[in-house]
């Protein structure tokens, strides 16, 4: 990243106060640039540079998105947003992570806690706005709660989207919140075929992203719904065009 005069950021829509957003870095330099394209494009901003200071701050400042360093002083980036999460009543905050990490699983546990998004260092300071962008969106359009979801069942596998809980053979599934959608979704479209690139968008409501990400949970789903994992046969893989949910026999999905 330089110091050269950046060009405008994108902003965010001028009705009402500014969306508050709470910088957690401890690098200064990053800090600073984020918080200036930031303030530039019409959010308020604050910035701590540790994990307790953050879990403080959160509390006071009641910010509408979290931009998280994931390696911070004091507690990490992870354990910062499970803290948040466990903390929170009500709609979660919003968090996007920032992380130096290359490694997939590093990734994938920030999801799987909680984070809406995620932007690897280095990273465009404009992109970065635009995701934030598009998360407060995405927030702040969320339908309201509907009227309670029917069971899924094909064979012996059982999904409850209004309970959020998944068996099979009446045995409990341990799914984490992501999987669970992804379960849920592949339930209600049965013998469709889906991209990653679609699954990302439908499920994880994403316009971009990486899609390892899609790769990894489909594999862990896998692991937690199929007899075989080596040998798939109910979230099968069609080579060349994505991933398919063939109900067993007897299901009524």
């Amino acid at each position: 990243m330089h110091r050269a005069t950046p060009p405008a950021p994108p902003r965010p829509p001028s009705h009402g106060p500014p969306r508050r957003v709470l910088v957690v870095e401890d690098d200064p330099t990053v800090a600073e640039v984020v918080t200036g394209y930031l303030s530039r494009a019409g959010y308020a901003t604050e910035h701590v540079a540790d994990g307790f200071a953050a879990l403080d701050r959160a509390a006071a400042f009641r910010p509408h998105l979290v931009v998280l360093d994931l390696m911070l002083p004091g507690i990490d980036g992870l354990e910062v947003c499970r803290r948040l999460r466990r903390a929170e009543e009500g709609p979660a905050v919003p968090v996007v992570m920032l992380t130096a990490r290359g490694e997939e699983a590093d990734r994938i546990l920030g999801l799987e806690l909680g984070a809406d998004d995620y932007v690897t260092k280095p990273f465009s300071p404009r992109e970065l706005v635009l995701r934030i962008g598009s998360v407060l969106r995405r927030a702040e359009s969320a339908p309201p709660p509907a009227a309670p979801a029917p069971v899924l069942r094909s064979g012996d596998l059982r999904a409850d989207p209004g309970g959020r809980r998944a068996d099979r053979d009446g045995r409990e599934l341990a799914l984490t919140a992501r999987e669970f959608d992804l379960l849920v979704f592949f339930m209600r479209h049965p013998g469709q075929v889906f991209s990653r690139e679609a699954l990302l968008h439908r499920v994880w409501g994403w316009e971009f992203g990486d899609l390892s990400t899609v790769t990894v949970h489909v594999r862990r789903l896998r692991e937690k719904v199929e007899d075989d994992p080596a040998a798939p046969r109910l979230v099968t893989t069609v080579w060349g065009a994505g991933y398919r949910f063939d109900p067993t026999e007897g299901g009524a999905p």
